[in-house]
């Protein structure tokens, strides 16, 4: 089994950012020399599920900063993942644990990423780091393995890059031909999986794998599209009878510059009236939702990443304890003067964190339910999603409100 390569003998690596700041400390993962890589640089306070974040289609085109102290002490394995491909750009941390310690995994962090041809940066002030991007914003880096530019040439690559505004970084990580999902959370979920009952149309703007399972151990069969399959498409697919509901992924990017997807969910809430589809949204899904109702979106300073997150239902009246992963967040005037209603707000800053539309079955949060990682209070959204669909098919029954309303 691969272990972490020590400190002392690793190449130099310098992280350097578009203010003029620059980290330098020793390499892992893939440590080419000359190897540099520029991206936007943010970071995450969870704990835990390093693994997941570095498989989350979200972090594509970031350079990931671990807050947790200690990284890479369980290893890798093969069960953790939530996607097929690790896609953060370059991965930040305090310590990379020398060795690893965990009766299912398979590999050591460094080795994983060296495999993924993705560099990472261990043994600098991550906390310095943190206080930078959290006081000036997240912001473009260059992190450098063994490169002999400057710290200067370093920043300038940094200014000169391009910012996440106006990125549709959507066409990179979605599925390009339809998929049709059957796996259920591992051994140790409190799973108790039903027989596919439900249908359901998944458009995957880069879709984590844990939100797919956790739809399968409800009874749904899922059926992932492209995100940039017709409003016509899916609407015959619905007027067919052949799904029961619609589900938009989580992704990463400015999710205005993701305008196919857009416009086939303006088309297909205008037809509400008509064929009301229970649709639920995740992250990105939340956005594009509101987008295509006619909201506004806006880039966070330094978004939203880890897995204490506070938000208060105004529909049960809870808080919720949540994952979150996003750099954007949809404008609430433009919200509301669309006629949606905010049903959830996040406590520490005020910024939406779910909304519904009254006329129709039609719901978003922008945080994550299925965690992977982080806690598990909002999973009860995916039983909501259920109950709409459930609802449908019983003729004026298709309000999600009550649904909603009744979960803790």
């Amino acid at each position: 089994m691969n272990q972490a390569k020590p400190s002392s003998l690793a190449p130099v690596a310098r992280l350097a950012l578009a203010d003029g700041s620059v980290f330098t400390a020793r390499a892992f993962g893939d440590t080419t020399p000359a190897r540099i890589v520029i991206a936007e640089v943010v970071f995450n306070t969870a704990m835990t599920g390093y693994q997941e974040s570095l498989t989350d289609p979200s972090y594509s085109g970031q350079i990931l900063v671990q807050t947790a102290p200690l990284i890479g002490n369980t290893g890798v394995n093969p069960v953790d993942v939530e996607s097929g491909k690790v896609h953060v750009a370059g991965f930040v941390v305090h310590e990379l644990a020398a060795r690893h310690s965990n009766y299912r995994a398979t590999d050591s962090l460094s080795h994983y990423l060296a495999i993924a041809g993705v560099p990472g940066l261990s043994g600098i002030d991550t906390r310095a780091l943190v206080r930078i991007l959290r006081s000036s914003g997240a912001m473009m880096g260059a992190l450098a393995v063994d490169s002999p530019l400057s710290d200067a040439q370093l920043v300038q690559a940094a200014r000169d890059a391009g910012s996440m505004d106006g990125a549709n970084l959507v066409t990179a990580v979605g599925c390009t031909t339809p998929i049709d999902w059957d796996e259920t959370r591992d051994e140790w979920a409190e799973s108790h999986a039903q027989p596919a009952q439900l249908r359901v149309i998944a458009l995957d703007c880069g879709v984590k794998r844990n939100i797919l399972r956790h739809l399968t151990e409800r009874g749904c069969s899922v059926r992932v599209l492209p995100h940039g399959t017709p409003a016509a498409e899916i609407l015959g697919i619905f007027e067919r009878g052949q799904a029961d509901g619609l589900f938009i992924s989580n992704g990463p990017g400015d999710p205005a510059a993701v305008e196919a997807t857009i416009r086939t969910l303006r088309e297909v809430i205008q037809a509400r009236s008509r064929l009301p589809i229970p649709t639920f949204g995740i992250c990105l899904g939340h956005q594009l939702l509101a987008l295509a109702v006619g909201a506004r979106t806006y880039k966070l300073k330094f978004g939203h990443r880890g897995a204490n997150q506070p938000v208060l239902s105004s529909l049960s009246g809870h808080v919720e304890i949540t994952s979150q992963n996003h750099g954007f967040a949809v404008d609430p005037d433009s919200l509301l003067a669309t006629g949606a209603q905010i049903t959830h707000i996040h406590l520490n800053d005020g910024t939406v964190a779910g909304f519904r539309l009254p006329d129709a079955p039609v719901f978003s949060v922008q945080y994550h339910p299925e965690a992977s990682p982080g806690p598990h209070d909002a999973s009860t959204l995916f039983d909501a999603f259920v109950d709409a669909m459930r609802s449908r098919r019983s003729p004026g029954t298709e309000k999600i409100a009550p649904a909603l309303a009744s979960r803790p």
